[in-house]
């Protein structure tokens, strides 16, 4: 009998464009959501993007120099990052 580890979306490598986060899964799947979703990754420069770790066993990835995180299962759901209360008041 053949049992599954885990039934968690497990993300593999994370990559950051100038348009979209872009995440390929444990699984084979690849999704994207657009980069303003992390109003973080789209305000940091191109290092600071690219300077990330995967977190626990996939479960997401962490941007230390910007202190952002983003959940392989937020990614699935469409769940953008809050703006920030500063960003908020300015709107």
């Amino acid at each position: 009998m053949n049992t599954v580890g885990s039934s968690e979306p497990r993300m593999t490598t994370m990559n950051v464009t100038e348009d979209l986060i872009i995440a390929e899964l444990e699984d084979g799947r690849s999704i994207s959501v657009p980069l303003v979703w992390s109003w973080r990754l789209s305000e940091a420069t191109p290092a600071q993007r690219s300077n990330f770790e995967i977190i626990g066993n996939g479960e997401g990835a962490h941007w230390p120099d910007i202190d952002e995180d983003i959940s392989t299962r937020g990614m699935l759901l469409g769940v953008p990052a809050r703006p920030s209360k500063k960003k908020v008041a300015a709107s």
